[in-house]
């Protein structure tokens, strides 16, 4: 018997959290093959859970409770393990405690079982983990290492992947707040951490507190030991050398050559591609095979991800914007630049406006002033869905040029009629999904749907 095997075995554990992304389905099915006896909870309905519990029908040793948590399902267990996203002030996890039971994450759980001589990569920053992530990945894929995907990735169990990881392999993690909350519960960090940056967001979570925020995030370098490295934006080194529980080498990430050429649009990715680089160097990958795959990589979908031309009109999913610097950068990435490789510089040309900007979502309690103030530098035409930011946008703020939609479908159709050729179409929402969308994946499958249909 494994190890991990081992620590599951006939141990009463709940699971707070299945939701629609796959990777609750995953951990689910992964404990229950490992004997545990699972009492999985949500407060979604069985009907809204429906895609999910499909897929765990057929296992006999999963009690569900859904709709609802019953206290005693936290009192009575051997362990909790909860989703990202599980207020801070939860009775349910205090009660847990209360009664002495252990509260863990997945990602951290699978941290903790791994072979001591597996390399953990933990990528975490308000923007940018995703793609740094995923180039990571890519990077060590093409350099024949053997390496794992795995944290804040759809559809992948990142506990599941016990069953597969070896001593001496890779595993690259995207660590958002919430998952590194379970890294301060284990008292662990990555080997490697990246710290892209540090961005106002998730206000509506963490009630308008940035210091609760940045201690959750600063959980993936404060456990790491005097051997490991972290890798850090300009904008969060200065904070990170303030903390005096850090032990891990500091490295301040720069950026890529200026010749090479990136098929991801904008400086933004320009700096994710930095991280990536850094971290592969770091670890022994040759210039060349991280300049080959970096200049092949096209990003992440839903990330600033180009569909297809219409009549001479290109079309954008960034329907992983869900803050408005994030709308900013993308804006800013469209916007064509000329280059002087004798300067060694971009410049910004100053255009005609050919951006039509599709906005609006669910409120997380940000600042929009900076986005209203950009938005007449790029934009001829906003078209603003239904939600509770969009709201409160309207009511605070004037934008020239808008027109409200009810829904996605009408706003792509809007969209074309008054796009030109040469003309962008920008989806690319400043808000979170909640409300017309189940989460933000779901929102950017249905504008991929209407514009293939078109």
């Amino acid at each position: 018997m494994t190890k991990y095997q081992h620590y599951f075995k006939n141990k009463k554990i709940t699971l707070m959290g299945l939701g629609l992304l796959g990777r609750g389905v995953g951990d689910a099915v992964f404990l229950a093959q490992c004997g545990a006896h699972l009492t999985v909870t949500d407060l979604k309905t069985e009907k809204e859970l429906a895609p999910s519990l499909k897929k765990l029908k057929r296992l006999k040793n999963i009690k569900f409770v859904l709709g609802r948590h019953r206290i005693s399902d936290f009192q009575k267990a051997d362990l909790i393990i909860k989703s990202a996203g599980v207020p801070l002030d939860s009775p349910y996890i205090k009660e847990a405690k209360k009664h002495g039971v252990p509260v863990t994450m997945s990602t951290a759980l699978f941290a903790k079982l791994i072979p001591e001589d597996v390399t953990l990569i933990g990528v975490t920053g308000t923007r940018g983990k995703t793609t740094v992530t995923h180039l990571t990945y890519e990077i060590l894929r093409s350099d024949k290492r053997r390496v794992f995907l795995g944290g804040n990735v759809r559809g992948v169990s990142t506990l599941a992947l016990l069953k597969k990881v070896k001593p001496k392999d890779y595993v690259v993690l995207e660590l958002d707040s919430w998952q590194l909350q379970g890294f301060g519960d284990e008292r662990k960090s990555p080997h490697i951490a990246v710290f892209t940056n540090f961005l106002e967001d998730h206000m509506n979570y963490y009630r308008g507190n940035m210091n609760q925020y940045w201690k959750d995030k600063e959980y993936i370098f404060t456990h790491q030991k005097e051997r490991d490295i972290i890798f850090a934006g300009k904008g969060v080194v200065s904070r990170i050398r303030k903390n005096t529980r850090r032990k891990g080498e500091l490295i301040v990430v720069d950026d890529i050559p200026k010749n090479w050429k990136l098929k991801m649009p904008g400086e933004h990715n320009r700096a994710n591609a930095a991280f990536a680089t850094a971290v592969t160097h770091q670890i022994g990958v040759s210039r060349q095979i991280i300049k080959k795959t970096v200049e092949s990589f096209r990003g992440v979908p839903g990330r600033l991800e180009y569909l297809r031309t219409i009549r001479g009109v290109k079309i954008y999913n960034d329907t992983t914007a869900t803050m408005p610097t994030a709308t900013i950068a993308a804006l800013r990435a469209l916007q064509p630049t000329t280059y002087n490789p004798a300067k060694g510089e971009a410049r910004q040309r100053r255009l005609q406006l050919k951006i039509i900007l599709i906005i609006g979502g669910a409120d997380k309690n940000l600042d929009m002033s900076t986005l209203l103030k950009e938005i007449p530098k790029y934009c001829k035409k906003v078209l603003l869905l239904p939600g509770t930011g969009t709201d409160k946008l309207s009511i605070k703020y004037k934008v020239s040029s808008i027109k409200y939609v009810k829904n996605l479908t009408m706003a792509v159709k809007e969209a074309l009629t008054h796009a030109e050729r040469g003309d962008i179409v920008l989806f690319s929402p400043a808000f979170a999904s909640f409300g017309l969308f189940k989460n933000e994946f779901d929102r950017g499958e249905q504008f991929n749907k209407l514009v293939d249909g078109l």
